[in-house]
């Protein structure tokens, strides 16, 4: 029964899978579409879109992983 309810209270995952999730996609559509345009991205301000959306993506990530972390007490 203390098993159930330890197990209960830790908060749940399903943000950090979502975050993690939608990071790796987003690697997978840049190498698809690094390798098979060499110039991608095209100008600088593509550039900067392109690492923002990485950032935003990877700072999410990281923040969901540390937030839906069971902390000992």
């Amino acid at each position: 029964m203390f098993t159930l309810l330890l197990a209960a209270s830790e908060p749940s995952k399903v943000p950090f899978y979502i975050c993690g999730g939608l990071l790796v996609v987003w690697a997978l559509v840049l190498a698809g579409v690094g390798l098979t345009r060499p110039g991608f991205p095209y100008h600088e301000r593509g550039a900067r879109g392109v690492m923002a959306i990485s950032g935003v993506l990877m700072v999410l990530a990281m923040g969901t992983a540390v937030i839906t972390s069971a902390f000992p007490k």
